[in-house]
């Protein structure tokens, strides 16, 4: 199975940016493959308006390496990690126009929307952040838009690997060892049991099989 790990951070050495690469490191030790990119690579810039910026063929008209990272990359991938700083209790600029910029190519007006759509669904997602401040509830809201695009998508958000620390590369000290755990979700990635139930969803009244007798 494949995998693209988003680093987000435009610190290439960055904490965030160590976690993914122990994420990395979990999937090819479980035989999967994975594919790093620097987002600052690939994202020059904002979504704009699509109905005045759109080219005439319906195309994306913003020329910088979105285009081949979502349509090639990100599309044939059967997962999806992220990783980010946490910036203003946010995700970063670069994760937030990744996703932004996803509309150009799922808007009635670009021309293989319908494919772009059966495509982006399916997936496995993970999330991996660093943060100097270590109040519980400081990722809140970027799990919850992770799992909110997760479940528009109808892909599996299957887990959060969340470090502590502020100078470069200071999350390898953290003593809750998130290099470890970071590196066990890329191991389980796509193994790793997560429930997401609808009210309406037919299900057994246990989480796990009871043992046979």
């Amino acid at each position: 199975m494949k995998t693209l790990i988003l680093s987000s951070s435009p610190r290439r050495e960055g904490n965030s940016a160590v976690l993914a690469g122990a994420v990395a490191a979990g999937l090819a030790e479980a035989g999967h493959v994975a594919e790093t990119v620097h987002l600052a690579d690939a994202v020059g810039a904002f979504l704009r308006d699509c109905r005045q910026c759109r080219r005439p063929d319906g195309g994306c008209a913003i020329d910088d390496g979105y285009r081949s990272l979502f349509l090639d990359r990100f599309l044939a991938a059967d997962g999806l990690v992220v990783a980010t700083p946490i910036y203003w209790y946010g995700m970063s600029a670069q994760l937030k126009a990744f996703f932004d910029r996803m509309f150009c190519y799922v808007a009635a007006s670009y021309p293989e929307s319908e494919t772009v759509k059966a495509r982006m669904t399916g997936k496995r997602v993970g999330l991996v952040l660093s943060s100097e401040e270590a109040y519980p509830a400081v990722a809140a809201a970027i799990v919850h838009q992770i799992q909110e695009y997760s479940r528009y998508t109808r892909s599996r958000f299957v887990g959060v690997v969340h470090g502590y620390g502020n100078a470069r590369g200071e999350v390898r000290r953290d003593p809750l060892d998130p290099l470890a755990e970071a590196r066990r979700l890329g191991r389980g990635f796509f193994d790793r049991y997560a429930s997401d139930y609808l009210i309406d969803t037919d299900r057994p009244g246990r989480v796990w099989p009871e043992a046979a007798a």
